[in-house]
């Protein structure tokens, strides 16, 4: 039997969570998933730019398993985009390390600690937020871990 998966740190939630080709509805099409930690990984190699090591550091696991984690990403990112597939970001055994919050009023995007919560935007002071964490079920669980994990230094 295999042994239970570690958590592992994702820095921020993903503004966005589904993709699809143009023109086509999502229900028409394919579903393929990506998990959290699957987003985190392209977001730290290719996006970032970051080598196998260094990403696994910053996600808190070995580089072994983040070179399997990466694979499976690219793959799954290869066939969304050459089969035309509904692309859904979900799940995953994760904490996220900030958290992402979206003014519906002005549209505006700010990050704070996960362990903050913030009830007012500060550009245009509406109360009317979408909290990023809270869409993946997560916010309490990822402070109570950062906390136990002694916070991350930068």
């Amino acid at each position: 039997m295999a042994r239970p998966q570690n958590n592992r740190i994702v820095k921020t939630p993903p503004l966005y969570s589904a993709f699809k080709p143009i023109g086509v509805n999502s229900r028409d099409l394919q579903t393929i998933g990506l998990s959290l930690d699957e987003y985190e990984a392209i977001r730290l190699a290719d996006n970032n730019g970051l080598s196998h090591l260094d990403a696994s550091k910053e996600m808190n696991i070995s580089r072994s398993t983040f070179s399997r984690l990466i694979d499976s990403a690219r793959k799954k990112v290869a066939e969304f985009i050459v089969k035309g597939m509904f692309l859904q970001i979900e799940g995953g055994n994760i904490h996220f390390e900030s958290n992402s919050i979206k003014c519906n009023s002005c549209g505006y995007i700010f990050t704070i600690s996960i362990d903050e919560h913030v009830e007012i935007c500060p550009k245009c002071n509406s109360d009317d937020l979408n909290n990023m964490a809270n869409k993946y079920g997560h916010g309490r669980c990822c402070s109570v871990n950062r906390r136990h994990r002694g916070g991350r230094k930068k």
